[in-house]
């Protein structure tokens, strides 16, 4: 009885997590589009590349820090799903209102809006999620997830590339994001439906032993946000590409399609060696994806592509693995404050790091180069300490 339990309790984590996987499909697909053109948009509107660093960063500061408001009303309200859903419809509606605007200065509130929207969705999502990953393995819920997510990422800015190629405008590709927008509004009123409680897939109460957030966690946020800082949002290097005349303008969208295809293949694997290895997997990763830098900023077409190649895997190091490591940090009842905390300083980073290369931009493309690196790089030893801390907690509790 006990068996069939276990394995009836995995089936319905398996199938909220899939579920939710295609939910993300559709808005990645949605979102990451916009994103993958975003950059083009805003120099057409006549946009500086300091304008650009700065919108997209701030609209990242944001994205991560309104997650520690997120996170805490969902730990004190319980309330994830209308939080969630909420977040999702303020997302969603602002990508397609793109096509409408005709200054740069409107098109930055909408590009913050729409990371605002993200922000008061991902935390009680994350939470959800990692109940499901009680059951089968955080790695593996989160890589699946990003997997899905990563797969819309892929298909959106192709379909905004196919909208240019066919004749079609900026403004065309902006409004065409409205359907899978719809489907993801969808989708999540399906799952709502039949997953109202996804709390009770967590069977196993997870081991408390202390209150509040470890230092560990505190320890982890600080080599994430190294991480962060050092990773140059796209819209600029989309911005880069259109200056510079490294990639047609029509290409841009799959260089990152591209990306978003190599990190949505990633995360599975990232998830499962995650769950088998541990934190030890984020130091060959992030020495890998340091390398984009060069590629992106100083090589031709084909040296670029083989930058957004790595950069895409790191986008899905940070969405696969970086989340996965929060769930067994904390204890339950403080996993939204955790994630939000923890993007909160992400995304602070992530803005320090964009507004430093925009504003670079114009000075130096090397010293964006060094930056960058140097930061990636930088992250690395403290991971160590983290994989070091880990293994002492554990082998005190065997």
């Amino acid at each position: 009885m006990a068996v069939t339990a276990r394995a009836d309790r995995r089936s319905v984590a398996i199938k909220f997590v899939v579920l939710v996987g295609v939910m993300s499909f559709f808005a990645d697909f949605t979102y990451e589009g916009s994103r993958a053109i975003v950059g083009p948009y805003l120099a057409l509107l006549g946009a500086s590349a300091a304008a650009v660093g700065i919108v997209t960063g701030f609209g990242e500061l944001l994205g991560y820090g309104l997650r520690v408001v997120s996170g805490r009303l969902s730990d004190r309200t319980g309330q994830f799903w209308p939080i969630t859903i909420f977040g999702y419809m303020i997302q969603m509606a602002s990508v397609p209102l793109l096509a409408f605007v005709g200054r740069w200065e409107l098109a930055a509130v909408l590009i913050v809006i729409e990371r605002v929207g993200k922000a008061t969705r991902n935390p009680p999502r994350d939470v959800m999620l990692s109940h499901a990953g009680k059951e089968i393995g955080y790695g593996w819920a989160f890589g699946v997830h990003e997997a899905l997510d990563q797969s819309g990422a892929l298909v959106g800015p192709l379909v905004a590339a196919a909208v240019l190629a066919l004749g079609g405008d900026l403004r065309a590709a902006f409004l065409m994001l409205a359907i899978p927008a719809a489907l993801t509004l969808a989708i999540l009123v399906a799952a709502r439906l039949r997953y109202p409680r996804p709390e009770e897939m967590e069977y196993e109460p997870p081991d408390v032993r202390a209150a509040g957030l470890p230092r560990l966690f505190w320890l982890y946020l600080c080599g994430a946000a190294l991480v962060a800082a050092g990773f140059v949002d796209f819209p600029l290097i989309a911005y880069h590409f259109a200056q510079a005349s490294v990639v047609p303008a029509t290409y841009i969208p799959v260089f990152y399609a591209v990306a978003m295809g190599a990190g949505g293949a990633g995360s599975l694997a990232f998830g499962r060696l995650f769950d088998r290895f541990g934190l030890s997997v984020l130091v060959p990763l992030t020495l890998i994806t340091a390398l984009f830098a060069p590629l992106v900023f100083l090589g031709d077409s084909s040296l670029s592509l083989v930058g957004m190649i790595l950069w895409g895997i790191g986008i899905g190091v940070h969405e696969s693995i970086i989340p996965a490591a929060i769930a067994p940090m904390v204890r339950s009842d403080r996993r939204a404050s955790a994630y939000g905390l923890f993007t909160a300083g992400y995304g602070l980073a992530w803005f320090v790091g964009s507004a430093a290369v925009g504003l670079l931009y114009a000075v130096s493309i090397p010293l964006i180069v060094l930056l960058s690196v140097f930061l990636e790089l930088a992250a690395i030893p403290i991971f160590f300490i983290v994989m070091r801390q880990t293994r002492r907690q554990r082998t005190r509790v065997a």
